[in-house]
């Protein structure tokens, strides 16, 4: 059973047929009268009623998620839609103004005083953290229905076959997007379903994914009270360096993380010293795409690329063209391992990026490396990405989507381990041909032997 199965059947048999957002339970009449005294009649429904009533509900569910969601239904309801909502893709979703702003503060408030058929851009709104369409229309379904729908096939499922889908990237990322639509639309219930499910998962991650999953319970604040101490529980025991830490979270929770480290002595001599001012100094150098600084900061020899992790870092955090650069000065081990024991073709993996893998592998990444769990970049590069991405059809005038180039290019190289020298030149070269030169050039060596 895969992470999206496991959301579906959560809760599944005490779930009412339609869930209110604002929780509005006083102030009309009930069918159930219930005893306040010993002299009281106590009045119940009959079975059947019940589940006449029960069956009306979930009518009343699935026509409102129709209206929308429903594939089936008439192209005519567009028509009837008074709004549009933008994805961050830049796809937009036709909605309804009154059932939106019945069901969610939120939406009462973007959509007052505004004109109809208005298009209101999402990322504007959600400003800290990207939602993908899938999630965006999870949570619309459930505004409309008051139920979760069943997820879109391949959305939460990676491409890796050993993969039980429980927890790898796409699973963790959909409930982390859907977590955060729900908190910023005002859907608290919606919250505490998917944060309860991120925290079953949670042991099960990558720590780099717990770290994406603490970054989004943050930004949630006291709701996610809960996901968060769990997250920051898992953040310091991991091998998660200080560099890392600082590029994905405010400072004061680096601050709890080190902290907490220190208190259960997990915090290493050197991992607290790393970086000195020295390495940061390169690592600024880096960042400003300015590689001739770093070839003077060398000559003063307080450190070098390696013990400086400056593959590393580029790869992880800079243009492709600074790490090409840093390449051809030639004095960096490709296949050094960092803190955490991740080669530099591990990390361009996880920034999926195929003009940085193909510049290492050239300059002679071993695919074949493994980290200290046993996974090899192109285990890395399949965990990261969605099955939907990867066996979507390009459409015609688009080139390859990266995530499907990055993964080709990898297991060309792992048939071909190293590359052939000569192929530098041409396959540094970036566009949408990346994947055909890779295979040219392994034809090409193979007439050669």
């Amino acid at each position: 059973m895969n992470v999206c199965e496991c959301i579906d059947s959560v809760e599944m048999g005490s779930r009412t047929a339609f869930s209110d957002s604002n929780d509005v339970s006083g102030g009309g009449s009930s069918s159930t009268c219930c005893a306040g005294t010993a002299n009281e009649l106590v009045l119940s429904p009959p079975p059947d009623q019940q589940t006449s009533d029960f069956a009306a509900f979930e009518r009343l569910s699935d026509t409102l998620e129709s209206i929308c969601f429903d594939t089936s239904s008439p192209p005519d309801f567009d028509y009837f839609a008074d709004a549009r909502l933008v994805a961050a893709s830049g796809r937009d979703i036709p909605v309804h103004r009154c059932i939106l702003s019945a069901r969610s503060v939120f939406f009462k408030n973007l959509f007052v005083n505004r004109e109809r058929d208005t298009k209101f851009e999402l990322k504007e709104v959600m400003k800290d953290y990207a939602v993908g369409y899938d999630a965006l229309v999870t949570v619309l379904a459930y505004i409309y229905s008051g139920k979760v729908r069943v997820s879109p096939k391949d959305v939460c499922v990676c491409v890796d076959d050993e993969c039980s889908h429980l927890a790898c990237r796409p699973a963790v990322a959909f409930m982390v997007e859907v977590l955060y639509a729900s908190f910023v639309f005002q859907i608290y219930e919606l919250v505490t379903r998917f944060q309860k499910n991120l925290m079953v998962i949670l042991d099960k991650a990558t720590t780099d994914d717990v770290l994406m999953v603490l970054s989004v319970a943050n930004m949630c604040g006291t709701v996610c009270e809960s996901l968060l101490v769990k997250s920051v529980e898992i953040v310091v025991k991991s091998d998660l360096d200080n560099i890392t830490l600082d590029k994905a979270l405010p400072h004061h929770l680096v601050k709890k993380i080190n902290e907490s480290r220190r208190e259960v002595g997990l915090l290493s001599p050197e991992s607290n010293s790393f970086p000195d001012k020295h390495v940061k100094r390169i690592h600024r150098a880096l960042e400003s795409d300015d590689v001739e600084l770093v070839r003077m900061l060398l000559k003063e020899e307080h450190t070098n690329l390696d013990d400086a992790y400056a593959l590393h870092y580029a790869v992880a955090y800079c243009d492709s063209k600074t790490t090409t650069e840093l390449l051809d000065l030639a004095i960096a081990d490709v296949n050094h391992r960092n803190l955490r024991g991740y080669t530099v073709l591990h990390v361009a993996a996880m920034r999926k990026d195929p003009k940085i893998i193909v510049s290492l592998l050239t300059k002679g990444a071993r695919p074949s490396d493994l980290t200290s769990d046993g996974r090899k970049a192109l285990q890395i590069s399949k965990r990261l990405t969605r099955a939907i991405d990867y066996y979507r059809n390009t459409e015609e005038g688009k080139g390859t989507p990266k995530d499907r180039l990055c993964i080709e290019i990898l297991e060309q190289a792992e048939r071909r381990d190293p590359l052939l020298g000569e192929a530098a030149m041409s396959l540094a070269m970036a566009g949408d041909d990346l994947r055909k030169k890779l295979l040219y050039l392994e034809n090409r060596g193979n007439s050669l032997l």
